[in-house]
């Protein structure tokens, strides 16, 4: 068996025996113009057979009256953010 055939979910490790999926399902989706192949235990797939939390979230923050995403900001500006302190008013 070889460590590259996972669940997506649980990391479980799936049995595959000539080209044979014994416990899990290999599922294709489309991401714009890209196929995803996912391996998903039959546990899983069971409790959501949909493909969930496989794209990166892009966070965008204001900067000087600029909402750009974070993930374009140089290092200086990265670690300013993460310094940032988040206030909650009562009203």
């Amino acid at each position: 068996m070889n460590g590259d055939y996972v669940c997506f979910d649980c990391k479980k490790e799936l049995v595959i025996e000539n080209e044979e999926i014994k416990n899990g399902k290999l599922l294709k989706y489309k991401d714009g113009d890209e196929d995803l192949f996912i391996y998903k235990c039959n546990e899983c797939f069971e409790k959501n057979p949909a493909l969930t939390n496989f794209r990166k979230i892009e966070v965008y923050s204001r900067v000087v009256g600029y909402i750009r995403p974070v993930q374009q900001w140089n290092k200086g500006k990265t670690l300013e953010y993460a310094d940032r302190k988040e206030f909650v008013v009562d009203n």
